[in-house]
Parts: C-alpha cells; sequence; structure tokens
C-alpha cells in the first residue's frame, strides 16, 4: 500500500460523514443508502462503498460542500484513489501491486512487443519455415502448433484465474462480503449497468453535460470482450470435441463471434478512450489515467492484431501476424490481475453486498 494510505482512509471517512449528516446526494447510486446504513466508516466500510461507485460524477456537481467550499468533499475522486488502492492491496502475489502504478500504454505497448519477439524467437528455432508458410492457407497451427498454444494459454489461464481469485477474496474479507451467491437483482446491474446512468438516463461527463455515450462504450467493450472468449471457447470444442481443425470458414460459428466481439472491442475501448480525453479531470485522480489506459490499448491491440489476421490469414504474412496477435493476447491476460480489470470483479461483489443490505 501506499505510504498516504491511512491519510486517504481519514479522508474517506471524513468525505463520508458530511455525506450522511447533508444526504441531498441519496436518490443518486447505491454509495448513498449503503453510506446511510453506516454511523461510522472504517476500512472495511470505504473499501465496500469505493468500489461499490461507479464514477458517474453526478454527486460532485451537486454537492454544496464541493470545492472551493473550505470542506472540498469530492466523493468521486475520493472514492476512486480508495479504489485504487484497495487493487494494489488485494492483489495476489502482494510485490505485483506496483504494477497498478507503473500501468501505462508504453507499458503495454512494450509488454506486447516483447511477448511477440519471444513467439517469433521460439517459432523460427522449432521450424525456420513456420513463420513463412503459406499451404494450407490459415494454418495457424501449422506456425504455432495446438498443442503449443494450449500449454502456453492454459498455463497463464491457470496462473489469472488463481491471481484473480485471490485477489477477489481479499476483497471479500476486507469489505465483509459474503462469498457470492446468485442473486438476480445484482445480475442485472452488473449486466446492464443501469448505475452508470444514475436517476437519469444519461452519464454525466463534465457538469451539465450528460450522454449515454459511457454506459454504451462500457456495453461494447464488455459484450464484445465476451463474445471474443465464447469465439475461442467454441473454436476449442470444434478441435478437441468434432475433431474440427481451423480454419473456420467465415460463416462459421468462431469466426463470427470473434469478427463481432473484435468490432465491440475496437468500438468500444476507443469511445471510451475519447471520453477518458475529454472527461472533467476532477472525478478521479491522476494515476488513474494510466491504469485505465493501459486497458484500452491491450483491448485495442487485441482486437486489432485478431481483425488483421482475419483479413489477412491467406497471405505470407500471416505467420508473423499470428505472432504479434498472441503476443497482444499474452500481454492483456498476464496484466489481468493487475490492470483495469479487476474493478469489474470488485464491483460486482459489491453489488451482491448492496443487493443483500438492501
Amino acid at each position: 500500500m501506499p505510504d498516504n494510505s491511512a491519510l486517504q482512509f481519514d479522508r474517506g471517512a471524513q468525505v463520508m460523514t458530511i455525506c450522511n449528516a447533508c444526504r441531498y446526494c441519496e436518490q443518486y447510486c447505491p454509495v448513498f443508502p449503503a453510506m446511510e446504513q453506516r454511523v461510522g466508516f472504517g476500512k472495511a466500510d470505504l473499501v465496500y462503498l469505493a468500489n461499490l461507485c461507479h464514477n458517474c460524477g453526478e454527486c460532485l456537481y451537486a454537492c454544496q460542500y464541493a470545492p472551493p467550499h473550505q470542506f472540498g468533499v469530492n466523493v468521486p475522486q475520493t472514492l476512486a484513489a480508495i479504489r485504487l488502492q484497495s487493487y494494489e492491496e488485494y492483489c495476489w502475489p502482494a510485490f505485483m501491486g506496483a504494477a497498478f502504478r507503473r500501468s501505462g500504454v508504453t507499458a503495454a505497448l512494450v509488454m506486447t512487443a516483447m511477448f511477440a519477439v519471444l513467439l517469433v524467437i521460439a517459432t523460427r528455432a522449432i521450424n525456420p519455415d513456420a513463420l513463412n508458410q503459406t499451404a494450407p492457407a490459415g494454418d495457424f497451427y501449422g506456425v504455432i502448433p495446438h498443442a503449443a498454444m494450449v500449454s502456453l494459454f492454459g498455463l497463464v489461464g491457470l496462473y489469472v484465474t488463481a491471481a484473480l481469485a485471490v485477489g477477489l477474496r481479499r476483497f471479500q474479507r476486507e469489505a465483509g462480503i459474503e462469498r457470492p451467491a446468485f442473486d438476480r437483482r445484482a445480475l442485472r446491474d452488473v449486466l446492464t449497468l443501469r448505475h452508470l446512468h444514475t436517476t437519469g438516463v444519461d452519464c454525466t461527463t463534465a457538469e451539465e453535460v450528460r450522454s449515454p455515450w459511457r454506459r454504451w462504450f462500457h456495453h461494447c467493450t464488455f459484450y464484445g470482450f465476451t463474445l471474443c472468449f465464447a469465439s475461442t471457447s467454441v473454436a476449442a470444442v470444434y478441435h478437441t470435441v468434432f475433431g474440427w481443425s481451423a480454419p473456420y470458414a467465415y460463416t462459421s460459428l468462431p469466426v463470427v463471434l470473434g469478427t463481432i466481439g473484435g468490432v465491440g472491442l475496437i468500438v468500444g475501448p476507443s469511445g471510451l478512450l475519447a471520453l477518458r480525453r475529454r472527461r472533467d479531470l476532477a472525478l478521479s485522480p491522476d494515476r488513474q489515467r494510466g491504469l485505465d489506459e493501459s486497458f484500452i490499448a491491450l483491448l485495442l491491440m487485441t482486437s486489432l492484431t485478431g481483425l488483421a489476421l482475419l483479413v489477412l490469414r491467406n497471405r505470407s504474412v500471416m505467420g508473423v501476424l499470428l505472432a504479434v496477435h498472441l503476443g497482444a493476447v499474452l500481454a492483456l491476460f498476464v496484466t489481468l490481475p493487475y490492470g483495469k480489470f479487476v474493478h469489474g470483479i470488485y464491483r460486482a461483489a459489491a453489488l451482491v453486498k448492496f443487493a443483500r443490505e438492501s
């Protein structure tokens, strides 16, 4: 945890105490009804409220105690700082918490390039002609064998799953959240992002500026990622269960799912990046920018290289492009427990607690 963590929690308790006395914003989002059920604000309460916050910003513009008032109440920025600290503290292994502070677009690009180069070197060492093969057209496994792909991404997947599970359990224990069970209301809130538009139909991006785009771009990103995962899963079933080997036709289910998902992962992250650059800086700490933009960059690189690979899979450049795409996917997977991806997991757990409390 950063050295100023205690100060952040002290400030968070002060801000929530002021809000609990005022209660003007109680209709805006789940944070305020959850806050009203508490008379004091320890670390567990603040971690829970911070991850329940959707950073819509409505409360900042409605607050009579916001800067330049001497109280300087800024709920979105205060809770965002506590959220970032929770990401660092609960990650596993603990020393990787520093990755949250070092995240940036440059780091994402360097990691992708590093993995791509390593894949190229390993492929050339095993089969010098693999990267130049053109027959049969689009034969990815002719470049990198299926067993090698499964072994590599299987091991990475197991590590990432374990790291995310440990981080989630630590967060649940700290925030006093029971092990999540199915909750219909919480699931609906997660899948619809209903709290991104507060009490109205649009999300706040600046004072008196509202639009639905932040919510829709989040939907494109989430469901695009889900469709790409579904595409990979279907392809795995095709290969292992039915014995149908890639490449698959453009009209096949894995390709259709992957294409739609890839387009979603271009539209969504691109839109969020554009909104991020225009959004009021008072809504989040400066160091969150690198965390947000590095995750967006990895999503964009994964989707762009994947779609390029689909279009150019019959060309001689396919082998090198496959290594670049897999490098981007590998970089994305490795950083999932140490980047912005964890906020969706923690927020879902917080919504389960909120649904039960309500």
